[in-house]
């Protein structure tokens, strides 16, 4: 049992690396300190949830798989789509294996399947998940414009472009129309 402490005490410090480690593609755009990968999955989870609860799926479920699915980025760091003509995508499993293969068998089960279904996006809350993803890096983009960067309409467009659910359309559709401080004025 203590082994087990210990193991999962060093996993924790090794996702404790997703707060330190910033989103690389924002950093094209000119964003001098852009989100951490830690504060783009935390977003991501609250949108899956919300986005679920709004499609009729377990929000808890979408919520869960939002919160793992850029755990990996502790090993590979956070790569922007221009690197995907040069280098191999990572495989999410098989880093999430490596990462998880010391844990005891409870907690290394949770986290594997909860990679596996984000990544398979077969599953209601996959997809839900997914979107959220996508939204978050909508909503990122905006709010980065409207502090003045200038370049982010090809993230909001792929994002938009990228989308499933129509709960998920219809947020994005609300958010590029509307001021990020929207919420300030209810």
């Amino acid at each position: 049992m203590p082994d087990d402490a210990a193991a999962l005490a060093a996993f924790g410090y090794e996702l404790g690396v997703l707060k330190r480690i910033r989103r690389a593609g924002w950093w094209h755009a000119g964003v001098r300190d852009p989100e951490s990968v830690a504060e783009h999955s935390a977003r991501v989870a609250q949108l899956a949830a919300i986005i679920a609860a709004e499609e009729g799926a377990d929000p808890g479920r979408a919520a869960l798989l939002g919160l793992w699915h850029d755990s990996q980025e502790t090993r590979t760091g956070d790569l922007p789509h221009t690197a995907n003509g040069y280098l191999a995508k990572p495989e999410p499993r098989r880093i999430t294996a490596d990462q998880t293969e010391d844990l005891p068998d409870r907690s290394r089960g949770m986290i594997r399947g909860a990679v596996d279904e984000y990544e398979s996006r077969q599953s209601p809350e996959a997809l839900c998940a997914k979107d959220a993803d996508k939204l978050e890096m909508l909503l990122q983009a905006v709010e980065y414009r409207d502090i003045g960067v200038q370049r982010v309409d090809a993230w909001i467009d792929s994002a938009r472009a990228g989308l499933k659910t129509a709960t998920a359309r219809r947020i994005a559709e609300a958010a590029v129309a509307s001021s990020p401080l929207a919420w300030r004025d209810s």
